[in-house]
C-alpha cells in the first residue's frame, strides 16, 4: 500500500510540474502574441518580431536550429540552476521543469512539422498524446488567435479555457492600464500586415536563415 501511495504521489508531481512548465511556457506566449510591438526597444526585435513573423508564416521557425529557436531559455534555466544550486533546491522536479521550460519553444515547432519531419518517435508521442499534437495547436492558429497558448501538453489550454483565463487576465489588465490586445494582423479583416513581412515569404527563407545562423 505504501509503495502505491509513493507511486501516485511521484505522478502527481511529475503532472504538476508538466502543468506547470506548460502554463509558464503559455504565458510568455500570451505576452508575445497580446503586448508590445515589434518596435518596443529590447523586446521587440528579439521576441515579438519573430513572433509576428509566426503568425503569418507559421512553419517559418521550423527550419531554424534548437540554439536559433531556444537560445534564450536556455540561458534563464541556466540561471535558475545556477541560483538553486546554492540554496539547495535542486532536485527532479525542478530539473523536470527546467528542461520542460527550455525546450518549450521546440515542442512548439514539432506541433507545425510533418510527420516525416518529426520521425517515429516524436510522432508517437504525438500520438500518445504525452506530447502537444498539431491538430491541438492548431487551434491556437485559428481566427481569432487569442486562445490555446499552452504549447507543451493537450490538458492545459481546455483548463483555462473553460475558466477564460487569458480574456479574464486582459480585461482586468485593461482595466488597470488602458492597455489592450495587440491587433494580430495575420486575422482575417486585421491586416495588412507590416511591409517588412515580405522579407520572410518562403522565396526569402533561405536568406533570413543564413542570417540568424
Amino acid at each position: 500500500m505504501a509503495f502505491v501511495l509513493l507511486t501516485l504521489r511521484i505522478v502527481f508531481r511529475i503532472i504538476l510540474v508538466i502543468a506547470l512548465a506548460d502554463f509558464l511556457a503559455g504565458t510568455i506566449h500570451w505576452a508575445e502574441d497580446a503586448y508590445f510591438t515589434e518596435t518596443t526597444p529590447v523586446v521587440g526585435p528579439l521576441f515579438i518580431r519573430p513572433n509576428i513573423v509566426h503568425h503569418h508564416h507559421p512553419r517559418f521557425f521550423t527550419h531554424l536550429t534548437w540554439w536559433q529557436s531556444s537560445w534564450d531559455l536556455a540561458l534563464v534555466g541556466a540561471l535558475v540552476l545556477l541560483a538553486a544550486w546554492p540554496l539547495g533546491l535542486l532536485g527532479w522536479p525542478l530539473g523536470l521543469f527546467v528542461a520542460l521550460s527550455v525546450n518549450a519553444n521546440e515542442i512548439h515547432k514539432w506541433s507545425h512539422r510533418t510527420r516525416q519531419e518529426n520521425g517515429r518517435i516524436i510522432s508517437a508521442l504525438q500520438d500518445w498524446h504525452v506530447l502537444q499534437t498539431p491538430r491541438h495547436h492548431g487551434v491556437h492558429h485559428s481566427d481569432p488567435k487569442n486562445t490555446y497558448y499552452c504549447p507543451i501538453t493537450n490538458f492545459v489550454n481546455p483548463v483555462l479555457e473553460r475558466v477564460d483565463f487569458w480574456a479574464r487576465t486582459e480585461a482586468v489588465i485593461e482595466g488597470l492600464t488602458g492597455v489592450k490586445h495587440r491587433v494580430d494582423t495575420a486575422v482575417r479583416g486585421q491586416g495588412p500586415g507590416p511591409a517588412w513581412l515580405a522579407e520572410y515569404r518562403p522565396n526569402s527563407s533561405a536568406r533570413h536563415l543564413q542570417r540568424a545562423a
